[in-house]
Parts: structure tokens; sequence; C-alpha cells
């Protein structure tokens, strides 16, 4: 699912200092909508700060690297805003996030508060929240919808990709860089990605050392 919150946006508008949520095996991308299940007390108090203020919470990859509760993180992330908020009669929260800009790490701030905060700063990614997506076009996409449609096919799945092309560009791109069965690492170098033609000539980079490659297995590993 997408969302037109971040359109005609300025980052300068955006939270220098947010809450960061460490999230393993997940990625967000801008112009997403991602459902989230809270239970930990360390991101309950976060979701709950983050509801009396901007509700702005920042998705971040954890590095294998560092401590088990305070492991080192990546760089680049990307800010959600919680635009759903349920509280379950078992005291967890079920929020919706919906992805505007993604931010990179100045600094992590020392706070007494179980969940960790970080200055961070927008300027690398101000077309997140701007209408410009540089000259691309949808046929500039159909060698990778082809890579796509091959790679699932040798993966074992079968997934209609028709219904992208009633997208515009750049969330069609992040569709594909967050719904598909890349690494972690690859995926984070797509969002690390500057612009959307840098994306997209990462994503043809992968996808075609996975056309090279011999999968001897058709499920992921």
């Amino acid at each position: 699912m997408y969302n037109n919150y971040n359109k005609n946006m300025n980052v300068d508008k955006l939270p220098k200092t947010i809450p960061i949520f460490p999230l393993s095996n997940f990625i967000m991308f801008p112009g997403t909508t991602v459902p989230l299940n809270i239970f930990e007390p360390r991101y309950l108090q976060m979701v709950n700060d983050s509801m009396k203020k901007h509700r702005i919470i920042g998705m971040i990859q954890p590095k294998k690297t560092g401590k088990l509760e305070k492991p080192d993180l990546y760089n680049i992330g990307c800010i959600g805003k919680i635009t759903s908020f349920n509280e379950t009669e078992d005291g967890r929260i079920l929020i919706i996030l919906n992805g505007i800009c993604r931010f990179k790490i100045e600094s992590e701030i020392q706070t007494d508060k179980l969940y960790r905060e970080c200055d961070v700063q927008y300027n690398n990614f101000s077309d997140d929240v701007s209408n410009s997506i540089g000259n691309l076009n949808f046929s500039d996409l159909n060698i990778i919808m082809e890579n796509m449609q091959k790679f699932f096919k040798k993966q074992g799945y079968i997934v209609n990709l028709k219904e992208l092309n009633k997208k515009d560009l750049t969330q069609t791109l992040n569709d594909l860089s967050m719904a598909s069965p890349f690494s972690l690492e690859e995926k984070q170098i797509l969002l690390e990605s500057r612009d959307i033609n840098i994306r997209k000539e990462k994503m043809e980079q992968i996808l075609n050392n996975y056309i090279k490659d011999e999968f001897e297995n058709t499920t992921l590993q």
C-alpha cells in the first residue's frame, strides 16, 4: 500500500531529533504503508511518546556488531508517520506507519528513555518529499520487470507485477525494492541509493546477478 503524505513537503519541517526503531529483517521505503505490532516495553514507550509529539518514528536496520541490547546501526533509515493507533486488551499497540523520507544519522543522543534517539538530517533525500522523479519513464522499467518475473519464477513464486504499472515510478521502484526477496544488504543498498535513477541501476545489477546464478533450490534459504 502507498500514501501521498510525503508529497510536496519540506524537509526543513521534519523533526531533527527522532526516536529510532532498529528492527531486524525489515526495511521501510518512502511512500510505503506498513503495519507494526508493538509489544516490547521500550517500543511501547517510544510509540506513546511519539504520539504526544510529531508521531514520527525512524525505522532503521541494526547491524550484527555492537551490543545485543544496543547494536550498531546503519547510517541510513526511513522515517514513518503513525497514521493509525490501536491498543489491544493484552497491552500491545497496533500501528500503521506511512513512510515519508529517508534520513542519515548524525549522532545518537544519550537519554534515560528505554528506547534510542538520534539527531538526523534529510538533506540528501529531499526528493523523497517532492514530486521530482528525474528523467525516468515506465519503458525504463521493462527490463527490470522482465528480470523480476524471471527471478520470482526461479524462486518458485508466481506474482502479478502488472498492477505496479498503475502507480507512479517512485512508488513502483519502492514497491519492488521492499517486496522483493533480496537480501537485507541488497535492500539497504537500494534504500541508500541517492535518487530513483541510481536505485534503478542498482536494482538492475542485483537482478542480473540473480538471473545469472544457477539456483539449486526453488525456495529462499
